[in-house]
């Protein structure tokens, strides 16, 4: 009998993030990732649901939307200032920006614009606001051992 995907199976897939409304690949793991299916934040839930069941080799197509997978864009989370009010070392674009609020929760910000000396940073995960296609294949499934059970996958050796 074929092994499938159950709780507490480790589990190694490789997955594609594909663009909804173009079909363009917007992410890419080719290496293995390995997880324990079950109680995980690895996946999405509906493609956790998705893959319940399915054996290697299986391919799992799952659509979501915005608000199931990195959720809607937020306005409110991109700011603009002159550059001359930004620290130097913050001045280039993919360049990340960890802020902190007046409650002294933080946030983790991409600077994504510099123009006509003014800077841009985004709090919103890159892909927020996008529906996607999740494309999932399925590389091996065994039983966890308990260590991987407790980390929720892969256990370091060493």
């Amino acid at each position: 009998m074929k092994e499938t995907i159950a709780i507490n199976k480790y589990v190694e897939l490789t997955y594609k993030i594909l663009d909804q409304s173009n079909g363009e690949i917007i992410e890419q793991v080719d290496e293995p990732l390995g997880y324990v299916h079950g109680d995980n934040s690895l996946l999405f839930n509906e493609v956790t649901r998705a893959l319940e069941g399915k054996s290697v080799g299986d391919q799992v197509k799952t659509s979501l939307d915005c608000t199931q997978a990195f959720g809607p864009r937020l306005e409110e989370l991109t700011f603009t200032d002159d550059i001359d009010n930004v620290p130097i070392e913050f001045r280039s674009i993919g360049t990340s920006v960890t802020m902190e609020n007046d409650k002294g929760k933080t946030k983790d910000f991409i600077v994504t614009k510099i123009e006509n000396n003014k800077l841009t940073v985004d709090g919103n995960h890159p892909l927020a606001g996008k529906d996607i296609v999740f494309l999932v294949e399925v590389l091996s499934i065994r039983d966890a051992t308990k260590e991987e059970i407790i980390a929720g996958g892969p256990v370091s050796q060493g």
